[in-house]
């Protein structure tokens, strides 16, 4: 789909559905419970905005329609990074989104999406589910009224779009770059200018010159924002975003005041929706990247040794200093992960990295 129809099927989209917002309330009708998801992403959206509707597709098939649950993309309750606060203040009931958007409200939250040369998407999920990882992301969360699931993965990401070829270190300082989270820092450090911007706002601020250079993904949702169509240079991979996870927030009110099957419909069909848009995004991104190379004249790039050294350092620096910033539910979190890290490298770097690396070597269809 080409950029401008993309947002453009979006924009009458939107317009149709916030007339039917006004109209809209939880409501519980003839033994139907209505719920609001809202979106950090726009109509549509590849992998994640689809992501987000096949999971309210797959709750209210699940329950048998008991539990509906409409779907409100970016823009048309509220705007995309106000996504969770809609959800607190009790304008929806569920936001579809990542956690490392709301680092504002606590910075535990984006070890939840994922950290610097940090733990992969397997890596991951094994922490959340297996090692204490949900537990302490439910601390966090009940302090909002909150409940998180993990609900999509993309894998590790694409580096960034760049207007010029990186050399080194020198050419970071002050690049206006859109890049969150803890990665974001990691590249302050680094010396960019960083700033958050929702998908939908991220071309236009390339466009105007607003921006030198931009992260969102990887190539299936990059060529559906159309940053080829400023930048060439397309740097794998990124550092900073080794396994990123999206989240479904629900209101921990409304999700216990479901009977109980209907709990377990939410739980499960996020858990679902987090290995359904895994495949979806490892199945599209090599055949988006081909288009963007073979179709667009991309510039596929390494980073720079200097570069990829500089961030481990940067990297480390920044975990050192949440883990002594005061916070202790920050700590806690940041421990629990760094502990389960340590375990879990040593099964990806000691049975997942020596076979990717003999299959590289000597297997050739």
């Amino acid at each position: 789909m080409k950029r401008r129809e993309f947002f453009k099927s979006a924009s009458v989209a939107a317009i149709g559905a916030a007339a039917a917002t006004t109209l809209a309330t939880p409501a519980i009708a003839q033994g139907t419970i209505n719920w609001r998801m809202v979106t950090t992403w726009p109509k549509n959206f590849p992998g994640l905005g689809v992501g987000a509707q096949n999971l309210a597709d797959r709750i209210t098939n699940a329950s048998g329609g008991r539990l509906n649950v409409q779907v409100f993309a970016a823009g048309e309750m509220v705007p995309g990074l106000q996504a969770l606060d809609a959800v607190i203040d009790g304008s929806a009931e569920m936001s579809h989104g990542t956690p490392y958007y709301w680092q504002n409200k606590s910075q535990g939250l984006s070890f939840f999406t994922g950290v610097p040369y940090g733990m992969t998407s397997r890596e991951l999920t094994a922490w959340v589910r297996y090692l204490g990882g949900q537990q302490i992301w439910d601390k966090i969360y009940d302090q909002f009224g909150l409940q998180g699931f993990l609900s999509g993965d993309t894998g590790t990401q694409a580096g960034g779009w760049f207007r010029n070829e990186l050399t080194g270190v020198a050419d970071l300082q002050g690049l206006r770059f859109r890049t969150p989270g803890l990665g974001g820092q990691v590249w302050s450090k680094l010396g960019a200018s960083v700033t958050n911007l929702a998908a939908g706002e991220i071309f236009a601020a390339l466009q105007s010159g607003t921006l030198d250079a931009a992260e969102f993904v990887g190539p299936y949702n990059d060529l559906a924002l159309g940053f080829y169509q400023i930048a060439k240079n397309y740097y794998f991979p990124s550092f900073v975003e080794p396994g990123l996870a999206t989240e479904v927030a629900v209101s921990k009110t409304k999700y216990q005041e479901l009977p109980t099957d209907l709990q377990e419909i939410v739980k499960v069909c996020a858990q679902a929706s987090y290995d359904d848009v895994a495949s979806d995004m490892y199945a599209n991104d090599p055949r988006a990247l081909n288009a963007l190379v073979n179709e667009h004249g991309v510039q596929v790039r390494r980073f720079p040794e200097e570069i990829l050294e500089a961030g481990a350092k940067a990297s480390m620096e920044l975990i050192a200093e949440i883990r002594e910033g005061g916070d202790a539910l920050t700590k806690e979190t940041a421990e629990s992960f760094i502990s389960a890290f340590n375990l879990l490298r040593t099964r990806t770097e000691g049975t997942d990295m020596p076979y990717l690396a003999a299959r590289e070597k000597y297997i050739k269809y």
